[in-house]
């Protein structure tokens, strides 16, 4: 279990072990989710859109038209 500490501005920092876990570098977004049992889960935002382009795509598929879709 990794530990921190909040300064008087509300700021911490996030224990290097966890950083290097999530592969979180600088910039990077974290979004947090407060449960109603008091539990906050904590997410790293490292991905962009474009980071999924091409991840659909199949080497020899060819492409289809938005017509061909909506068939």
């Amino acid at each position: 279990m990794s530990n921190a500490t909040m300064t008087s501005k509300g700021q911490t920092t996030i224990p290097k072990d966890i950083r290097d876990r999530l592969g979180l570098k600088a910039h990077d977004r974290l979004h947090f989710t407060l449960l109603p049992d008091g539990t906050v889960i904590m997410r790293a935002k490292t991905r962009s859109l474009g980071d999924l382009y091409g991840a659909l795509h199949k080497p020899g598929r060819t492409p289809l038209s938005v017509a061909d879709m909506k068939r």
